[in-house]
Order: C-alpha cells, then sequence, then structure tokens
C-alpha cells in the first residue's frame, strides 16, 4: 500500500462528514439547528463565501479565502471535500462502479474554451449586478435546490409515516411536521440538474466540475501554480495507466506522463494504484513519497507564465401556523389581485439588493416555519428565477421570526433585530371590497382584522350591524396574515402589494388600559 494512502481515506472521511452536515441543515424538520451552527457549516461554500463579502467583508465572508490559499497550496481541496455536488458525484460514479461493468475512465483533453468562456460570463453579469448565472451554476445552491424542492418532502413524508407507526404503539416521542410541496418550476429546475450532474458523473466522472461549474474553473486557475502537485516520475513510469484508470478528472495523459493540475480535484485515487510507484506528490520537485530513488536533476520543463489572478467579485420550536381557516366566501370572486409588485423576505432591504446577492439555495425556504417563502418563477423577472418570495397563498411571515434573516449564507437577507422586524414594511395591505365575504354574502367575517399583528386592518361600520375592513397602510408592515386568513377563493378581498425598497412602518397606536378605582380593597 502507498504511504500516503492516508490522503484519499482522509479525503472520502472529509467529504461525507460535509455532505452529511450540508444535508441536515436543508432537512431539519422540527429547526432544531441552531443559526449559529447553520452558518458554520455553510461558511466554507465558495460562491456564497464570494457573495456575501460584496455585501460585507469580515470573517463571516471568508471561507472563499480560505480555499482560494488552499488551492495555490494543495490544489482543489474546496471541489474534492467541501463541495456537495462534487461528493454527490462520487457516490453516483461509486454506484456505477458497483453495478455496471463498464469501461474504466481514460484521459481527456480539456475542454478550456468552453470553462473559461463560461466562467468569464459568470464574473462579468455578476459584476454588472446580474446573479442569473450565478443562480443556476452555483454547486452549493443546486445542491440546496436538490433536497428542498425533492429531497426534503419525502424525508418528511417518511418521518411523518414512522411517527404515525409509533403513535400506534403508544409512543409520541416523534414530531409530526407540516410542509408543502413547491412550485412545479424549482422542483422541474432542480430535477433536471440532478439528472444532468448524475449522466455526467456516470459517463463521464468529474466532467460538470471540469466543463461548466464556475467554481472548479476558478479554482483551478490558481491549483495549476499549486506548491504540492501529484506529477508523474517519466524514468520511473512504465505506461501502464493505471493511474489515468482511476482519474475521476481524467486529467492524466498516461501517453506524455503529465498532469493537468488545473483539472485535478486532489482525490488522490492514482497515489496507490501505481505498480512502479511513479505517481508522486511534490513539493517544488522534492518527493513527499516513500521511494528514495529520485534524480534530483529531474525539473518540470514546462513551467508556465504566472497569469494574474483575477479579480474576485463574484467574490426553537416550530411555530404554528394559523390551526383553522375562517369559514365563508361561498360565492366565487370575480376581481383578481392585481399585483405589481411581490413583497420580498424582511432584511432585504428591497428588490435590487436581494435579487442581486441571492443565489437562490432555497436555505430559507426550508427552514421557514409558515411556509410563506417560496421559490419564484417569473415573478421578479427573469434574473430573479427561484429566488424566495413571500407568497401569501401558502403562508404568513410571522410577526416575531427572524430565522432567514440569521442563515442566509450571501447576505442577501441581511440579519435583522426582532425590534426591526416588526416595524419592516415590506408591503401594503389593499383591500377589494367587492371580493369581501361581507359584500358578497353580508355575513360578518373580521379574519383579516383578526390576524393582523398591528392592527392596521380595523373593522368599521358597515351597513347595519355589519363592519367591514380598513386598512391604516402608516402602521401595515405587510406580513401577509390577513392575506393568508382571508377565506374568498378564487381571488382574495385583500392582498399584499409589495414594497420595491422596504421602508420602516409607524409603530401602532396601542389602546391605553384604563383601570377603575374603587374603594374597596377587594371588589370581588
Amino acid at each position: 500500500m502507498h504511504s500516503l494512502y492516508w490522503l484519499r481515506f482522509l479525503r472520502i472521511v472529509v467529504s461525507l462528514f460535509f455532505l452529511l452536515l450540508t444535508s441536515l441543515i436543508f432537512l431539519d424538520p422540527a429547526q432544531w439547528i441552531p443559526g449559529w451552527f447553520t452558518s458554520a457549516v455553510v461558511w466554507p461554500q465558495f460562491a456564497p463565501s464570494v457573495v456575501r463579502f460584496t455585501v460585507s467583508a469580515g470573517l463571516a465572508a471568508s471561507g472563499f479565502l480560505l480555499f482560494t490559499l488552499l488551492a495555490l497550496l494543495f490544489g482543489r481541496v474546496y471541489c474534492s471535500s467541501i463541495c456537495p455536488i462534487g461528493t454527490l458525484q462520487d457516490i453516483i460514479s461509486w454506484f456505477k462502479k458497483l453495478f455496471f461493468k463498464t469501461k474504466p475512465l481514460k484521459f481527456a483533453r480539456p475542454q478550456n474554451i468552453l470553462r473559461y468562456s463560461i466562467l468569464a460570463l459568470v464574473i462579468i453579469s455578476f459584476v454588472f449586478g446580474i446573479s442569473l448565472l450565478v443562480n443556476l451554476l452555483d454547486p452549493y445552491s443546486n445542491f440546496g435546490r436538490i433536497m428542498t424542492n425533492l429531497v426534503r418532502p419525502l424525508f418528511l413524508a417518511g418521518g411523518n409515516v414512522l411517527a404515525n407507526v409509533l403513535e400506534k404503539n403508544d409512543i409520541f416521542w416523534m414530531p409530526k411536521t407540516t410542509f408543502k410541496l413547491f412550485h412545479a418550476s424549482s422542483v422541474g429546475f432542480a430535477s433536471g440538474f440532478l439528472l444532468l450532474i448524475g449522466w455526467m458523473s456516470f459517463v463521464r466522472g468529474r466532467l460538470f466540475c471540469n466543463t461548466i461549474c464556475p467554481v472548479g474553473s476558478l479554482l483551478g486557475i490558481f491549483s495549476r501554480f499549486a506548491i504540492f502537485k501529484i506529477s508523474i516520475d517519466k524514468m520511473a513510469c512504465n505506461s501502464c495507466g493505471q493511474c489515468s484508470k482511476v482519474c475521476k478528472a481524467q486529467c492524466i495523459n498516461v501517453k506524455h506522463k503529465e498532469v493537468d493540475f488545473s483539472r485535478c480535484v486532489a482525490c488522490y485515487n492514482c497515489l496507490d494504484v501505481c505498480p512502479s510507484n511513479g505517481v508522486l506528490y511534490n513539493l517544488n520537485n522534492i518527493s513527499l513519497n516513500a521511494k528514495t530513488e529520485r534524480n534530483p536533476l529531474k525539473k518540470d520543463k514546462d513551467r508556465r507564465t504566472i497569469l494574474k489572478a483575477l479579480m474576485i467579485f463574484s467574490a426553537f420550536a416550530t411555530t404554528r401556523a394559523f390551526a383553522t381557516r375562517t369559514t365563508g366566501g361561498e360565492k366565487p370572486t370575480e376581481i383578481p389581485e392585481e399585483k405589481q409588485n411581490i413583497a420580498s423576505p424582511p432584511g432585504s432591504l428591497g428588490h435590487s439588493h436581494f435579487t442581486k446577492k441571492c443565489t437562490a439555495c432555497h436555505l430559507c425556504v426550508s427552514i421557514c416555519p409558515t411556509h410563506v417563502l417560496q421559490p419564484s418563477f417569473l415573478q421578479y423577472g427573469l434574473h430573479g428565477l427561484m429566488q424566495p418570495y413571500m407568497d401569501y397563498h401558502s403562508g404568513f411571515c410571522n410577526f416575531d421570526c427572524t430565522l432567514c434573516s440569521e442563515i442566509c449564507p450571501t447576505g442577501a437577507i441581511k440579519n435583522i433585530a426582532p425590534d426591526d422586524k416588526k416595524l419592516a414594511q415590506l408591503g401594503i395591505a389593499k383591500f377589494i371590497e367587492k371580493n369581501c365575504v361581507v359584500y358578497t354574502d353580508n355575513t360578518d367575517c373580521g379574519a383579516c382584522s383578526e390576524h393582523c399583528p398591528t392592527k392596521a386592518v380595523n373593522m368599521v361600520p358597515y351597513k347595519g350591524a355589519l363592519t367591514i375592513p380598513l386598512v391604516n397602510e402608516k402602521i401595515c408592515i405587510g406580513c401577509g396574515a390577513c392575506e393568508y386568513a382571508c377565506p374568498t377563493k378564487p381571488y382574495r378581498a385583500i392582498f399584499v402589494e409589495g414594497n420595491i425598497l422596504h421602508i420602516k412602518a409607524d409603530e401602532p397606536v396601542q389602546d391605553e388600559i384604563v383601570i377603575e378605582k374603587t374603594e374597596e380593597d377587594f371588589p370581588f
């Protein structure tokens, strides 16, 4: 066994560890994982860290700097061990070897024009404030969408089935979890991406990492100049091709006895398969292998000119939803809710900041206890595809909840204090009288007013003993509780028109409590 076998073993252990942790933060059914833990798990993810660095430079946004440095030292360590999509591809390749008899991989020419063109487009578009390509290609965000839209519903459904079985045996320690299926566009994209990387890894190993992934292409540039490199000892190598057969990046050229280290994903599979001990792991041409016989005069004649570094711009218990919905509204409503703008999450400051910084990883979607955050289709426009928005037909924004702002990895949703959140106006409620139950059915309702946390929706006299909603726009925060509670179908009688830019609402007026004085100490 090769003396550096432990490198491959360590890589496998670290990869599975990070895959497990990253999966857990998206699957957390009861939100028992604290926010600091989620932030720590997401901290190393490259693209979110770069985006967060453009929002607020600091230690919390320096994960990408660490892995850029590691790329200059050891190569693409992020791709080999931290990236969840990378590990997922390795698992698919492992299943392929386990169940299918296929030809081993062999060296393939690099697709440099394709991968560097994609990288350039991603960086240029991000510099100009368009995050669509980052959203579509970032490996972490794609993994998040796969877990949130495909795996999490199955995971929670399975948990609920198990909870039912346990309840029948008088075991009640496992809670049931409510969840909602997400929009078809987001589910479809997650499914399509999973099929794409599944096919690519099944056929060509880490093909996605070395042709499409912008993170892999960027780190590949830095890894060209890594201090520690895998190389081939041309004198010891007998061209048996064993190293090339296990190279998941297809970057070992046995014919010319060279390694394209810009494509090497540091899997270390090649280190312990060479029968002649001809695969080296070098520090400035000083071997770290156990073999003692080396040619000290042998030097790499193909040193390349150092490129200028690219500028890195791309640099508790679950809150309960309403237990019951108000009945009424038997007559179908006819006036559509003509929303000009949707509402973005609290802490996002408004559409411009949010759509530029959000990578649509859907971590906030998975953690939202009331399911108000849902993936968008074209609600923000094409540039905001799959970014979360406030869907008040699915839920409402809880008055005291700030979970999404606590775990956002990019800073698209900035951390907001609970007191500030209670006055952050995401939008303003608009009332359509002809859709209201009071108008259509001549019956009392008041569901919107009852559930309004700031009492911005107040019931005023209408006809006889009937009352009807009146909105105080100055103290409305656009939480959507009124829209969610409204029983009218198919169109609501009250809806939230989102603010393009969040502003501060006025503080609600508190009713003064009058205590009557009595002469008796105990009037009862």
